[in-house]
């Protein structure tokens, strides 16, 4: 089985944000760079299948020279070899593209996605896929197990989670339950330096649509003034909740 695992390059969320030229850039200095936790997961349940069923794993992103160490970070927790698409990852459907031009001529059996990132949490990515490639897709997905051809999932839905049968080649969204967070592998330094001597392909993009063209960011309004109530002051606390609040 050859497994491609989707990559987003996303910042640590204990990086500080900030924007430039007036709002309309994300300001990158000092911010720290990670894997997004949801492919993480993903690729994460990809080395199960390598180790218990000898499937090969790839990972593909899409972005600048800047992406490579996190690139080589999947390689190092035990990806076999690595495709980035040189353009920066300006929307969904411009991702998506450029992803399943990847799909297509690689052959893959499944293709692990995150639900979503953590930047911008689109979540559209691996459904544009399916649609793009004609695969079977499972979102929200929780489980999977893989016999022969076909496949086994579990996705989450509200109030429970739905069991499904599918055949190969699929497209997953997954998040967390595919593994749990005890489950995330680190790299050691074995893995560290093999992960240089694996080949890392850098593709140039295709021609592709661009659906969305970011105008300007805007930070969350600060978070008013805590009012402390006398835990006695019971009718104080109704007035506020009624005439500030007005939750009641």
């Amino acid at each position: 089985m050859k497994i491609l695992v989707c990559i987003s390059n996303v910042p640590d969320t204990t990086s500080k944000i900030n924007f430039t030229e007036g709002d309309t850039k994300f300001d990158t200095n000092g911010v720290q760079f990670v894997i997004n936790p949801n492919d993480e997961f993903g690729l994460t349940r990809a080395m199960w299948f390598k180790e218990k069923q000898g499937a090969t794993i790839h990972v593909a992103t899409v972005g600048g020279p800047a992406v490579e160490p996190t690139m080589r970070k999947a390689l190092a927790i035990g990806a076999d070899e690595a495709v980035r698409v040189n353009a920066e990852p300006t929307d969904a459907l411009f991702v998506a593209q450029q992803l399943a031009e990847v799909v297509k001529n690689g052959s893959y059996d499944l293709i692990i996605a995150g639900r979503e990132s953590i930047d911008y949490n689109g979540g559209m990515v691996p459904g544009m896929m399916s649609a793009l490639l004609n695969f079977n897709f499972v979102n929200t997905c929780i489980g999977l197990e893989i016999e022969g051809n076909t496949a086994t999932a579990f996705r989450e839905i509200d109030g429970g989670k739905e069991k499904i049968s599918t055949t190969l080649p699929l497209i997953i969204g997954g998040q967390k339950g595919l593994v749990e967070e005890s489950d995330l592998r680190i790299p050691n330094m074995r893995g560290i330096m093999m992960a240089r001597q694996k080949k890392l392909n850098v593709l140039e993009p295709i021609e592709a649509n661009h659906g969305l063209e970011d105008i300007k960011y805007e930070k969350p309004a600060p978070k008013g003034a805590v009012k402390l109530v006398d835990a006695d002051n019971i009718s104080q606390l109704i007035d506020l909740l009624h005439n500030e609040a007005k939750v009641i």
